[in-house]
């Protein structure tokens, strides 16, 4: 008490390297989420922006003629392609479901993360909640819409349109296979976050997992909305 009253000040607790200086020990599962869906944003610009260039060369490509050496003239080449629109639209239709699936399990994640700290408490028990696997649902969904895709892809070559058959088709196979890649991304993701439950992860962990796929799998369904209506109507 000497020293404190002689201008001595009592030492500083030193805060700790949390992101919000609340302790290193106690991670902020708020900002990494915010985090997690801003570089999230910047990977659907990146996205959009090479399909929004897709898009400009198909239009663009459609009313350019093309120098036939062959009659010393310029012709039209586009040609067209006799799509598989049935096979498609069931393609479709599995993966806007797939979006509903992976809403709810969204949902479920933030459900169990809002109620962690409540079953932390010891003494308290809410229950045995019975959950569908909405997430391996979604994967399933997913695999299934790019197995359907393969099937397209199969039933133009039995018509008789290939990559270099002509410009049109050269296009059409360039935009639904950009799709199924980015879609593939997905599925990756979506397996990683089936994986962090079964590795007993955090439960605000696997809830950031969920959530970023989930924004990024309903882009995915928008995305390939818009290629749909680009080849029934830009043709």
């Amino acid at each position: 008490m000497d020293h404190i009253g002689h201008g001595h000040k009592p030492p500083v607790p030193p805060v700790g390297g949390g992101d919000d200086g609340r302790g290193g020990d106690i991670p902020n599962y708020g900002a990494r989420l915010r985090r997690a869906r801003l570089g999230l944003i910047c990977g659907i610009a990146t996205v959009c922006m090479v399909f929004i260039s897709l898009t400009s060369a198909y239009i663009v490509r459609q009313g350019l003629p093309t120098f036939d050496g062959a009659s010393n003239s310029y012709v039209r080449d586009w040609g067209r392609v006799d799509l598989p629109w049935l096979l498609l639209a069931i393609n479709t239709a599995v993966l806007l479901v797939s979006s509903v699936t992976m809403e709810w399990a969204r949902r479920k994640a933030a459900v169990q993360a809002a109620l962690a700290p409540v079953k932390s408490i010891p003494g308290i028990s809410l229950g045995n909640e019975k959950s569908f696997p909405w997430l391996g649902m979604t994967v399933l969904l997913g695999i299934g819409f790019l197995a359907g895709q393969w099937l397209a892809w199969g039933e133009l070559h039995a018509r008789g349109f290939f990559v270099d058959t002509n410009p049109n088709s050269s296009f059409v196979f360039l935009l639904t296979i950009a799709h199924a890649v980015h879609l593939g991304g997905g599925v990756i993701a979506l397996l990683w976050a089936a994986s962090a439950s079964l590795l007993h992860k955090p439960v605000e962990a696997r809830r950031i997992v969920v959530d970023i796929t989930a924004w990024y799998w309903h882009f995915m369904a928008v995305l390939w909305i818009y290629v749909f209506a680009l080849l029934g109507f830009a043709r």
